[in-house]
């Protein structure tokens, strides 16, 4: 545990021993990463199974940006269905990236068996919520598509919900048997351990400063000394800054908030029974999971305003929780946060080669844990050799978002709005 205040439940809950190693000079290795979440940890760990000589540089702790703040779903696809996947990316891409990101959970879960990762898994599937009548047509035709591809999806009537949630309040859902949850921060330390493991060197509290091109080399400059490399890779996503020009304008920032209830035993042993992870099909959506001690985990779009204690998440999180479940009683919170979101226009993410041989993957629009984990065996991947034609989507040329700044705050503010009125 490091000496700081929690950054959510997931860093106070996690088994996997924190790492923290600072810089202390300079550095040669093969690959740089900036960055150590998901993606960066996950990049570190298959490069160094491929025998490079991997460096990872993270400014503050391991997990401290959106992967120690992730409500710790690990969905299979995106936020689109296949359909519209196929329809954007078209013929070649579009049924590779189906597939790839379909089978994201069972690499998800593989890794945390090989490398017996400490993280709470639990491989009971997760569950999309209809939140109305409206939500259970749209629901319907995702089940259509993922059942035509032959994926083990369930579309739950509303009395089945009652059964899966213990609320009467969705008028439907459909349950994804590929899916999971895990304590997203002790699945982000098991990744490290991992990663160390096989050979990779993980720098902790330093931030890099500058990227600069030295002949065929690039030199990673922070504080505390530099890094040279042949390759770079930005794992930053949603805790992008200026490192690189326009980088973090290339999506909208949305926050989501969570609280966590103290652990309430047998009172919520009818609440999700089967531990499955939940959101809903709402225009500002919810969620709603368990963890291994018996608490629930809700949250929803915006930041924590006011504390576990008090002000206008925690009422928002009681009113809701007393809402869905009428008879559970009085409910005492122990820890709120919140975390950042990469939204792009289109939901999908995006893979950049920024400059000769430094990439980002980025855009993750609420998948981060699926997403880092696959783009960053992509990474090892494409370093070591692989046709670029072959990754699950094509590698595009920087495109800002002229808006972004603008609607970051607008949805801000309308979150913020939302929160405050639902709490009242």
């Amino acid at each position: 545990m490091n000496s700081e205040s929690p950054i959510s439940l997931w860093d106070a809950s996690a088994e996997e021993p924190n790492f923290q190693a600072p810089l202390d000079g300079d550095a040669t290795a093969d690959l740089a990463i900036v960055g150590g979440g998901f993606t960066g940890l996950s990049t570190a760990l298959y490069a160094a199974e491929k025998g490079l000589d991997a460096f990872v540089l993270e400014a503050r702790q391991i997990g401290y940006g959106g992967s120690g703040r992730n409500v710790g779903l690990v969905n299979a696809g995106v936020w689109h269905p296949p359909a519209a996947v196929r329809k954007a990316l078209g013929d070649t891409y579009g049924p590779r990236f189906i597939r790839r990101f379909s089978d994201g959970p069972a690499q998800v879960f593989s890794l945390i068996e090989r490398h017996q990762i400490r993280c709470e898994a639990t491989r009971n599937g997760t569950i999309h919520a209809a939140h109305a009548a409206s939500g259970m047509v749209d629901l319907r035709g995702r089940f259509d598509e993922w059942h035509r591809l032959g994926e083990p999806v369930e579309l739950l009537s509303r009395e089945e919900m009652v059964t899966h949630t213990g609320t009467t309040s969705f008028a439907g859902g459909l349950l994804d048997h590929r899916a999971g949850t895990v304590n997203p921060m002790g699945y982000c330390r098991g990744l490290a351990r991992a990663a160390l493991g096989a050979g990779a060197t993980i720098r902790t509290g330093v931030t890099v400063t500058g990227l600069s091109r030295i002949g065929e080399m690039w030199e990673v400059a922070t504080m505390a000394g530099s890094v040279r490399a042949k390759h770079v890779v930005l794992g930053t996503n949603a805790y992008t800054d200026d490192l690189w020009p326009d980088l973090k304008r290339v999506f909208t920032t949305i926050n989501y908030f969570q609280l966590a209830t103290a652990p309430m035993g047998d009172r919520i042993s009818h609440i999700l029974p089967g531990h499955q992870g939940l959101w809903d099909t709402g225009r500002i959506m919810f969620s709603l999971r368990r963890d291994a001690r018996g608490r629930l985990i809700i949250g929803s779009m915006g930041t924590v305003l006011g504390s576990a204690g008090q002000g206008i998440s925690r009422r928002w999180a009681g009113k809701k929780l007393a809402q869905l479940f009428p008879d559970l009683g009085p409910v005492e919170f122990e820890e709120a946060w919140h975390g950042n979101i990469a939204m792009t226009p289109d939901h999908l993410p995006r893979i950049y080669e920024l400059a000769p041989n430094l990439y980002t993957p980025i855009g993750y629009n609420g998948r981060g844990i699926i997403t880092g984990t696959i783009f960053g065996e992509c990474m090892a991947d494409l370093i070591t050799g692989m046709d670029p034609a072959d990754l699950p989507l094509p590698i595009t040329q920087l495109s800002t978002v002229p808006t972004s700044p603008v609607m970051t705050r607008l949805y801000r503010a309308a979150f913020t709005v939302n929160q405050f009125l639902k709490s009242i």
